[in-house]
């Protein structure tokens, strides 16, 4: 469901800090956060016009050529890295309870 700048109409993904009214990027202060509605910065806002963004697409290889490989996501800087979990074997139990006599 896409929302919408509740000042110009256009799409939008973020919100004001300040009254959480859904904002686009022409609408909301860098410095900060607030709508132009809400914000009180003495820095004019940029009068811009939006393109609706295209699609991405992930590339299709070449018929013959090799997938390229998943690359692992690099960690956030002063993070650890997660290891991997170990594979543990797993015991099958038995199907049916044992019946003693």
């Amino acid at each position: 469901m896409p929302f919408h700048c509740t000042i110009c109409g256009e799409e939008s993904t973020r919100i004001c800090v300040w009254c959480t009214k859904d904002t686009c990027a022409n609408h909301l202060c860098a410095k900060c956060g607030r709508c132009s509605d809400c914000c009180e910065c003495e820095v004019p806002l940029e009068e811009r016009v939006h393109a609706a963004a295209p699609p991405v697409e992930e590339p299709t290889p070449m018929p013959g050529e090799p997938a390229p490989p998943v690359e692992e996501p690099t960690p956030m800087p002063g993070e650890p890295p997660v290891p991997e979990p170990e594979a543990v074997p797993v015991e099958s139990a038995p199907l049916e309870p044992e019946v003693q006599a």
